[in-house]
């Protein structure tokens, strides 16, 4: 064990000569006395795992943090180490790393889940990496040990590690960038769950391997004499292809191996760009290239800022063959990816260069579908294109020469989006590379595209929402038919305000007044009313809600006109004041609530719609029970009859908004969940840590058993405390929908 925790230490020390490598060795001594006794399948000591871990980081020279993190990933889950302890002993940057890790290793992966389960595993393991992509290296470098030793698993488990990774783990590397992880993920997923076919490869691969090493060697000598000759530096090396690429390329081209000729390619390292296209010059002397089969990944890099010159030959004897030309820089990017440009390397801490931010876009359009996409199959669909098919971008070009960068399987519709709104909407057809296509077209690498417009059209059609690959055209193209469409939702929003104030028995005519719609327009941001009635036609607003503010305006100018004498006459009458009644009830003498104007008078709280303060509200004079307070949208306030209504008397907050009482007031919630274990226990957890206390909670399931339906009733201490505990709620897992409830 010594001797492998001393490898690890010489290759730190090979890219970072000065350091003091002591905090490193803290964190193996303190790794090795937490996992004493602890075994892997294997036999041997648990220790060997955080090692391997460590000196794969150290490969990808990452900063010593991760690779302590790296040699403690294991500890908090397995052993009595806590977090505490780590951030105690390492500081808060390592336990962070930690901490990461180990949520990211509650996460379960299965081909099977419901798509549900699936969107928000991946949504957490996205959002975990936005925070710091460190924590997605790790657990790479643990997971590629893993599937270095998975061959003392159960058969079950090694099919679903190697599908979990071929599916997860090998996308992620590749779109970091870093190669010597994915191509090694790659072929150990295929070993298991293709091992007739990973172990015909080898076979068949090594009885052709003399030959082709003897093929190549001769191209590698070629080569590098005619660079030499022509003052270029250069270091011209061949490599082996590794057995999943070629298994790839035998499926999709339908072909067997002994009809796939490049099992081998030929690269070469040089100084510089200048030097990378005056290689490819005197290679394109030396061999006749293959037309079509030239890539300039130099000038268009891949979504992962990878970059070569990518060119197939015609070899001396028939065979074709591939040669990559890059620069050092350009090689250190293609073997380490997002690791070569570490911006929390020493000497550029926090210093996040535009290239370098450039690197994580993909990540960024993922984060962007995260939360443009509220719909999880939805979500789902446009996670497995990012991992799946937008393996490349695409870039086509306009038919001025700007070049567009697309996802890999747009449209011609995407690309008109691309361009501009006003582009997409007026668009009636496309050509490409001066041909007439179809608008379901699939654009591929140097198409030029023309988009055909009309003043004349219509607008876009419903069809296209099918047939675009792109959230932003979805998004632009939904944006579209909500404007267009704005004037029929108005006279649907009409209508539904009318029927909703002839149900509460409302007269619409005599509330509808200029000051009272102001006051409506303004609370929910709207310019004018016609605005109003598009968003209730559409769904975005509710017509009670709206009905509702209107009425309690036309309210106030028609209460009951009473002097303040025959008010208080009125009062006396009417409530028989009884000191002990309002103990019960929580009020007593300087309560928190004034009754126009007058602070003496017996109030209780009504347990129809369990006003708080915050809310808007209003008196009842009862028969013998004092002042009953409720909210303004009390469904019983709305429903009374007309010589009731006299009974109706203004109340207010005597405590400013925002400020409290000091007083507990009970108020319910209904929340609307999926049907999972544990979503119980993550609501009761926000509401125990917001310091409230639950007076009561039922939960039943919705009748199509889909869904649970949670009924909670809670002490709380104004409406913004409820809106708070609100808000927290909803940000959990599962929940669907929250609602304030009352007993009316």
């Amino acid at each position: 064990m010594e001797k492998t925790f001393a490898i690890l230490l010489d290759k730190i020390r090979l890219y970072h000569p000065a350091k003091d490598l002591s905090r490193v060795e803290k964190a193996y001594q303190v790794a090795k006395e937490a996992h004493e006794g602890q075994l892997r399948q294997s036999g041997e000591p648990y220790l060997i795992h955080p090692l391997q871990v460590a000196i794969i980081l150290a490969d990808l020279e990452l900063d010593l943090e991760t690779i302590i993190a790296g040699l403690l990933h294991d500890v908090v889950e397995d052993t009595k180490v806590s977090l505490e302890d780590i951030a105690e002993m390492f500081g808060d940057e390592v336990a962070g790393l930690v901490d990461g890790v180990t949520k990211l290793k509650q996460l379960t992966y299965t081909s099977t889940d419901k798509v549900e389960i699936q969107a928000e595993n991946y949504r957490k393991m996205f959002l975990a990496m936005a925070k710091d992509i460190r924590v997605i290296l790790i657990k790479l470098a643990d997971r590629l040990h893993n599937m270095r030793t998975l061959e003392y698993k159960s058969k079950e488990k090694q099919i679903e590690k190697a599908r979990e990774t071929l599916d997860i783990y090998a996308p992620i590397a590749h779109r970091l960038g870093i190669s010597k992880i994915k191509v090694d993920l790659e072929d150990l997923s295929l070993k298991y769950l293709e091992p007739e076919i990973y172990y015909d490869l080898v076979t068949k691969i090594d009885r052709k391997r003399s030959d082709r090493e003897h093929f190549i060697e001769e191209i590698v000598r070629d080569l590098q004499d005619n660079l030499d000759d022509a003052g270029i530096h250069a270091r011209v090396e061949g490599r082996p292809k590794h057995f999943y690429s070629i298994y790839k390329k035998m499926q999709n081209k339908h072909k067997s191996l002994d009809q796939i000729y490049d099992l081998f390619a030929v690269r070469a390292i040089v100084d510089s760009v200048k030097d990378c296209y005056g290689a490819l010059g005197i290679i394109h002397e030396m061999y006749t290239p293959m037309p079509g089969r030239f890539k300039d990944y130099i000038a268009m890099p891949k979504p992962n800022m990878y970059q070569s010159l990518h060119t197939t030959l015609m070899g001396p004897e028939g065979e074709p063959f591939e040669v990559q030309i890059r620069t050092w820089d350009m090689h250190r990017t293609a073997e380490y990816g997002i690791a070569a440009h570490w911006k929390y390397k020493e000497g550029a801490a926090g210093a996040t260069s535009k290239t370098e931010e450039e690197k994580l876009i993909w990540l960024q359009k993922i984060l962007e579908w995260q939360q443009d996409l509220s719909d999880n199959k939805e979500f789902m669909s446009a996670l497995k294109l990012g991992l799946d098919g937008l393996k490349d971008s695409v870039y086509a070009f306009t038919p001025k020469g700007d070049v567009v960068d697309l996802a890999a399987g747009s449209t011609p519709i995407d690309f008109a989006y691309q361009i501009h709104s006003a582009v997409g909407n007026k668009m009636v057809g496309a050509r490409v590379n001066g041909r007439i296509v179809t608008l379901d077209y699939e654009i591929k690498n140097g198409d030029r595209v023309e988009i055909i417009t009309s003043q004349n059209s219509k607008g876009p059609s419903r069809d296209w929402l099918n047939i675009v690959r792109t959230t932003q055209a979805k998004n632009k193209i939904s944006q579209w038919f909500k404007r267009e469409f704005k004037q029929e939702n108005i006279v649907k929003g009409k209508e539904m305000v009318e029927k909703y104030a002839k149900s509460k028995n409302i007269p619409l005519h005599e509330v509808l007044q200029p000051e009272w719609m102001s006051i409506v327009q303004r609370k929910y941001g709207f310019k004018d009313w016609e605005s109003v009635l598009a968003a209730i036609g559409h769904g975005g607003l509710k017509e009670g809600q709206v009905v509702n503010r209107l009425y309690e305006e036309y309210r106030k100018e028609h209460l009951l006109d009473l002097s303040d004498d025959d008010f208080v006459q009125h009062l006396q009458e009417k409530i028989e004041k009884r000191p002990e009644q309002a103990q019960e009830s929580g009020r007593k003498k300087g309560s928190a609530i004034t009754v126009r104007g007058i602070h003496d008078v017996a109030v209780r709280f009504s347990k129809c719609c369990n006003p708080v303060p915050g809310d808007e509200i209003i008196g009842y004079i009862t028969r013998g029970r004092g002042v009953s307070i409720h909210r303004t949208d009390c469904i019983n306030i709305i429903q009374l009859e007309d010589e009731e209504r006299q009974r109706l008397i203004d109340a207010e907050w005597e405590v400013a908004p925002g400020e409290t009482t000091g007083m507990k007031f009970e108020s319910s919630i209904q929340v609307l969940t999926e049907e999972r274990k544990g979503i119980l226990a993550d609501i009761s957890s926000i509401i125990n840590n917001e310091n409230i206390t639950i007076v009561a909670l039922n939960v039943r399931l919705t009748k199509d058993k889909r869904e649970d339906v949670f009924n909670i009733t809670v002490e709380i201490s104004s409406k913004e405390q409820l809106e708070q505990l609100s808000k927290k709620i909803s940000q959990i897992p599962g929940v669907h929908e929250i609602v304030r409830t009352s007993n009316g």
